[in-house]
């Protein structure tokens, strides 16, 4: 039987290549499995906690979703859509919120890690953030929702919101308490100027992470430059952890070669870092140069990009809709 997968990337710009190996070419597999019904969103709603230019958040709306399309996601197998496009969502998380609980919310960490010491200053949405993440899952009676390490958390109150939707109004199994898809290996990819930390966007130096949309010269470039040690490449695994960067660097391989980290490991033993970094440049520029290649293309075609978000926010709606007016029926509005 078929899994029903929600999932959301927030329209921040940029993709790079830890978006790709850690969620994006996850969602193409879940939509190529048999009986999978996939629902991916472009979370423009939650991108607003933080202050955002109009301009460029148009902009990178449509820049998220013609990395989907570049990626593989299939508009006709799968629902692309932004978030703001379905009312339901909006709707469907004020209902939620009257459901959760303070001390739920309080107790989420990435909110304390976002809003820093001045939490003061930060958004309510911000704070309630979690809950409309919620609606998003539940409206679509979503049996699997692909999350990374620091949402599980967030994933984990969706269910204690259903559970109590459920229980609250005498409606057993209304709202589907959804499963965490963790992906197990490859989740996390790390900078290429340090092993310790994520790659992100928001480090300074362009050298730190590979963009999707680079092209060939500047991947290689980059690969190159990218840190190692002065110890040789590994013949096994025993200490890879305390060599974060090596490890970094032997997961992007096996990660876009769809080995596993000991196989990588045996093909380059006892060869020279050069000569692992020129074959990972190769595999990095085979994988993301055709990516990059479609999605600078489709950028250029906007109204193609928001037929495509139209179309995918029309089948989005029948069903949140749906949900939600069966909701408020329950409740008794």
């Amino acid at each position: 039987m078929g899994k029903k997968i929600f999932s959301g990337v927030q329209p921040t710009g940029n993709l790079h290549l830890g978006n790709y190996i850690g969620a994006i070419k996850n969602f193409v597999d879940l939509q190529n499995q048999e009986g999978n019904e996939c629902v991916y969103c472009v979370v423009d709603l939650h991108a607003i906690t933080a202050k955002q230019d109009p301009i460029i958040l148009k902009n990178n709306i449509r820049e998220t979703t013609a990395t989907f399309l570049a990626s593989g996601i299939d508009s006709k197998k799968s629902i692309i859509f932004n978030q703001s496009l379905v009312p339901a969502h909006s709707e469907g998380s004020w209902i939620l919120g009257c459901i959760a609980r303070m001390g739920w919310l309080n107790r989420m960490t990435q909110f304390k890690e976002k809003a820093g010491k001045d939490k003061e200053k930060a958004s309510v949405g911000l704070y309630i953030y979690p809950v409309l993440m919620t609606a998003d899952i539940l409206l679509y009676d979503a049996t699997h929702v692909p999350v990374g390490e620091d949402q599980k958390q967030h994933l984990e109150l969706s269910r204690d919101i259903a559970q109590k939707f459920n229980l609250d109004f005498n409606a057993p199994n209304f709202l589907r308490a959804p499963e965490p898809l963790i992906q197990k290996n490859f989740s996390r990819i790390m900078s290429l100027k340090d092993g310790t930390n994520k790659m992100s966007k928001s480090d300074p130096s362009d050298l730190s992470r590979i963009n999707l949309t680079d092209h060939k010269d500047q991947i290689m470039n980059k690969i190159k430059k990218a840190k190692t040690d002065n110890d040789p490449l590994p013949d096994d695994d025993e200490n890879l952890s305390q060599r974060p960067e090596v490890e970094n660097l032997l997961g992007i391989y096996s990660s876009l070669s769809g080995q596993s980290l000991k196989n990588s490991i045996n093909e380059f033993s006892g060869k020279n870092f050069s000569e692992f970094k020129e074959k990972l440049a190769e595999l990095v520029v085979e994988k993301i140069s055709p990516i990059s290649v479609e999605i600078n293309k489709l950028q250029k075609d906007t109204s193609y990009i928001d037929t495509i978000l139209k179309e995918g926010g029309k089948r989005a709606n029948s069903i949140a809709s749906k949900k939600v007016e069966e909701m408020k029926k329950i409740i008794g509005f």
